[in-house]
């Protein structure tokens, strides 16, 4: 089945195609704009660098990351946060299916659940991992490092940075 298209529709069609096309050129204009604007004004000292950097040290440095392994970096942090979103969604998924499933197991659950909702989602790590661990923490903190350790308060090496 072969559909006709009127001229004006054809002229309408045009139209909105040309003008996606002007929006798209003036931003990207814009865009080139403010970084020729951004990278003539750090060159100029009208800016300071130091705190805004400039278009080409930020290329130059993320070029110089690049041939550090940031790629495979990027790669594998990517990978972990899928896998440990899927993991999570499929495993709410089929614990809330069960819930929906048994009144009784909802039932036994609730107050359970509740609490642990209700927990700061930072207090259900595991101490066996050795994420957040610093160097001024005793072996007896488990990793976790606090201004309340006996063992920071003797020493105020903790205090200031080496």
């Amino acid at each position: 089945m072969i559909k006709i298209i009127s001229e004006e529709r054809k002229k309408y069609l045009r139209k909105i195609k040309k003008e996606k096309i002007l929006v798209l050129l003036t931003q990207i204009t814009l865009l080139i704009g403010f970084i020729a604007i951004w990278e003539i004004l750090a060159n100029y000292n009208v800016i300071d660098s130091f705190i805004t950097s400039q278009p080409s040290r930020i290329y130059e440095t993320f070029i110089n990351l690049g041939s550090n392994d940031l790629l495979k970096h990027i790669g594998v942090t990517s990978y972990e946060t899928i896998v440990g979103f899927l993991l999570g969604t499929t495993l709410g998924i089929l614990i809330a299916i069960i819930l929906w499933w048994s009144n009784f197991l909802a039932k036994v659950a609730e107050p359970y659940l509740v609490v642990l909702n209700s927990l700061p989602k930072v207090a259900l790590r595991t101490n066996n991992n050795y994420m957040g661990r610093c160097w001024y923490t005793s072996y007896n903190s488990y990793g976790y490092s606090n201004i309340i350790n006996s063992n920071n308060t003797r020493k105020f090496k903790w205090i200031y940075k080496n």
